[in-house]
């Protein structure tokens, strides 16, 4: 075979894989957008149905069971027994409890709800997270980056048409978003039928479908003790993140006197700098290393969280964007070294972190609101700046490729070839 027909199918096949990639990212943004329309339109929930803060926390409790809980036990089964079109039923579910919520007459509708939109979170994430490394070309970083870049960009969209939108018309409106529902179960049907011609054909058993597993000699107690300080480092992580995202507007409201307008640019800037930190974080481990990226964004961020809280509001403003560009690279580097710690369970170790993540966000905006209520707001920023000093912890994290792989790894890199080039 003359090397011009290699060549184009090689261009072809990369076409094919990014365009898979820019779908399941797009989904990403519709899945996260709709999920987060719930905690967004509690305030009308809380006077229709009369509930209390209790009922509030019971229906956040059966959505982040279900999200979070639930995430590595699908994994698990589908490294086992893949499923591809399981995302546009994961979907499905979303969409289903989007009509229960848009017409419940009853608190237990309420919480059927929540829960049907949570299972839907639950399938989407492991198995989208997989067809994205299977997509990736070798670029694990930069695949699970810019998948994870979609979601962020839904999160922050939710609240902002709830505003617009389901606020001005009422809960009802809450059903039209199901035409984004739809349109997501169309594309991830596509994105399933490329999986089930393309990927599983490549998952050998056992083999979790990662097509770009690094082989490594390191003992069990080891690859446990490994997990375990990733855990930890999500956790730091996410829980000084929920003093950001949860509390930013009220924190300058309150230290500057800020109208609720000028909280919310704020707020809305930090937001942008997280979506670019997300974005930034997988391509520079491609490049350096995903330990490197760890130990720079967990506690290269520290010198900063410990200024934030006595910054005025020119440098608070300067500083949010840095941390929030900083902290935010860490997590596509974070999940791909787990995967590449434990090759061959893709799915459980995906549906794992990112059900980590989802519920140290949930449970650290839970905490942080009680500390906040009996020490004040400024005092909980203050508590939460020394969290990144969890960082020195990546000093346990070992060197998974050796000095061999990381030099055909920079060498396919900068070539801009790929193992999966005929995927």
């Amino acid at each position: 075979m003359s090397a011009l027909p290699v060549a184009k199918k090689a261009e072809e096949a990369g076409r094919t894989a990014f365009a898979v990639l820019t779908a399941i990212s797009f989904c990403h943004l519709l899945n996260d957008m709709m999920q987060s329309l719930l905690p967004a339109i509690y305030p009308m929930l809380k006077s229709s149905f009369g509930l209390d803060f209790v009922h509030v926390g019971l229906i956040t409790f059966t959505y982040q069971l279900t999200a979070s809980l639930l995430q590595p036990l699908v994994g698990l089964y589908t490294d086992h027994r893949p499923q591809p079109y399981s995302l546009a039923t994961g979907m499905g579910f979303t969409l289903t409890g989007l009509i229960l919520l848009s017409r419940a007459g009853s608190f237990p509708v309420l919480l059927l709800a929540a829960g049907m939109v949570g299972m839907g979170s639950a399938i989407f994430h492991p198995e989208s997270s997989r067809v994205a490394r299977m997509a990736s070309g070798g670029r694990l970083g930069f695949a699970q980056a810019f998948f994870q870049v979609g979601g962020n960009t839904g999160s922050s969209l939710g609240p902002l048409l709830a505003a617009f939108i389901v606020l001005p018309f009422g809960r009802r409106s809450v059903q039209w978003f199901s035409i984004a529902a739809l349109i997501a179960m169309v594309i991830l049907f596509n994105v399933g039928r490329w999986y089930r011609e393309h990927g599983i054909a490549r998952i050998a058993p056992r083999a979790g479908g990662s097509g770009h597993a690094v082989a490594h000699t390191l003992s069990p107690r080891l690859v446990r003790r490994s997990l375990i300080v990733l855990m930890a480092l999500v956790f730091s992580k996410y829980f000084y993140l929920a003093s950001l995202t949860s509390y930013y507007t009220f924190f300058l409201i309150h230290k500057f006197g800020v109208s609720v307008q000028s909280s919310q640019i704020h707020l809305f800037i930090l937001l942008g700098a997280v979506a670019a930190g997300t974005i930034i974080g997988g391509p520079v481990g491609d490049k350096v290393g995903r330990k490197y990226v760890i130990w720079c964004s967990i506690l290269g961020v520290l010198p900063f969280t410990l200024v934030l809280p006595y910054a005025n509001l020119f440098w608070t403003a300067v500083l949010s964007v840095v941390i929030g560009v900083i902290l935010a690279s860490a997590f596509s580097a974070i999940l791909v070294y787990a995967q590449e710690l434990v090759p061959g369970k893709v799915g459980m170790i995906s549906g794992l972190f990112f059900g980590l993540a989802f519920g140290m966000g949930g449970i650290g905006a839970a905490v942080l609101g009680w500390m906040a209520d009996k020490t004040g707001i400024e005092f909980v920023y203050k508590v939460c700046s020394f969290l990144p000093a969890m960082g020195l912890l990546t000093a346990f994290l070992p060197n998974i490729e050796t000095a061999e792989q990381r030099r055909q790894r920079k060498a396919l890199l900068s070539l801009g070839h790929s193992p999966e080039a005929g995927m």
